[in-house]
C-alpha cells in the first residue's frame, strides 16, 4: 500500500488551512509542533477526517493530542497503511 508523502500531508493541512500562510514540505518541517507551523486544532481534525475518507483507514481519536508534528502523524498513518 501507499505511504503519506510529507508533501501530500503539508499539501492537505495548507488546504485545510485555506492555504493561509502556507507551509512548504521541507525536511526541517517534519519535527516542528503544528501550532508552530499556523495550524490549529480545526485544520489538524478536518485534515484528518480527509486522510481517513482518502485512504480508508481509521484513526485514533486520540491522534490530535498524540502526533504533535507531521513526522508523529505520518508514523501513525503510515502504521494503518501498512
Amino acid at each position: 500500500m501507499e505511504k503519506l508523502t510529507l508533501e501530500a500531508l503539508i499539501e492537505l493541512l495548507n488546504e485545510c488551512n485555506d492555504f493561509e500562510d502556507p507551509v512548504e514540505p521541507t525536511p526541517d518541517v517534519l519535527d516542528l509542533a503544528f501550532d508552530a507551523l499556523g495550524y490549529d486544532s480545526l485544520t489538524l481534525l478536518n485534515a484528518i477526517s480527509k486522510l481517513e475518507r482518502q485512504y480508508g483507514i481509521e484513526l485514533p481519536e486520540s491522534i490530535t493530542s498524540d502526533a504533535k508534528t507531521p513526522r508523529e502523524l505520518l508514523a501513525v498513518v503510515d502504521a494503518r497503511l501498512a
